[in-house]
């Protein structure tokens, strides 16, 4: 079953001849129920955009994007997002803060406590429930934004280069802690990142976007078993799934150069 469907989309900004600017160009691919998948591509290609449409945040020009066998016409209790900043509602404290939208849906008080406090404990942040934003790093500060996506239970967890802000070593321990909430939780996963490393550790599936306009130019399965850890990154199978994917983009953001004559 194909959790997320997106069928020869394109997405064009601006209306005036001569002042559009095509973002996406006949995109479709079919994401499985449960699988993690990891977008990678040249900067400025339509990788956040392509994951807005899927959020329900813009609507594609032309074709569709599908959960299932619903059309997305708009946001939805199904989808959860986490962007590379942290979101975070700087007068409320942790626990407040991931009980928002729960709160919002009229969930009762006592309920989102108990449901917040969970997810708070999964990602590591006992104690911290009475903290404000300000008061935390920027690991720790991601780590609520997860919390509070998780929080609502949604099908699709949708991340916009969620760890981009944070240093080599926070990185690396949010990534392990991704892979194991998404190994017991049964949501499916698409990602974006401009880390090669970090597509191939953490996913399935590994999209690979063109320069702009942004097209679906490859799909690579990553034969890796799981669970993985650090050690990977250093295997013969890691190095020439690096090596190919790396070839792919040089060639891409080349082109989005004007270095290589199309």
């Amino acid at each position: 079953m194909s959790r997320v469907s997106v069928e020869d989309v394109t997405l064009v900004f601006g209306e005036k001849p001569g002042q559009t600017v095509t973002a996406l160009e006949n995109i479709s691919f079919e994401l499985e129920d449960k699988k993690f998948a990891v977008i990678v591509g040249p900067s400025g290609c339509g990788k956040s955009s392509l994951l807005y449409l899927i959020a329900g945040l813009n609507d594609p020009t032309t074709g569709l994007c599908k959960i299932g066998d619903q059309i997305i016409k708009g946001p939805g209790k199904d989808r959860g997002m986490v962007f590379q900043t942290y979101t975070l509602f700087p007068w409320l404290n942790v626990i407040k803060n991931v009980e928002f939208g729960l709160k919002l849906r009229g969930i009762a008080a006592a309920e989102r406590a108990r449901i917040a406090s969970h997810f708070l404990s999964e990602v590591g942040l006992d104690g911290f429930e009475n903290a404000y934003p300000k008061q935390l790093s920027g690991g720790m500060q991601q780590r609520v934004a997860l919390a509070r996506a998780l929080a609502n239970d949604p099908d699709v967890l949708l991340m916009d280069e969620p760890f981009g802000a944070l240093d080599s070593q926070t990185r690396s321990i949010m990534q392990e802690l991704l892979v194991k909430i998404w190994e017991h939780s049964n949501k499916t996963v698409l990602f974006v990142t401009h880390d090669i490393d970090e597509a191939i550790f953490l996913g399935d599936h590994v999209y690979v976007m063109s320069a702009r306009p942004g097209r679906m130019i490859e799909e690579i399965d990553i034969m890796i078993e799981r669970p993985r850890n650090i050690d990977v990154l250093t295997s013969d199978k890691f190095i020439d799934l690096k090596r190919e994917i790396m070839k792919l983009l040089h060639g891409e953001v080349q082109k989005s150069m004007g270095a290589v004559k199309t």
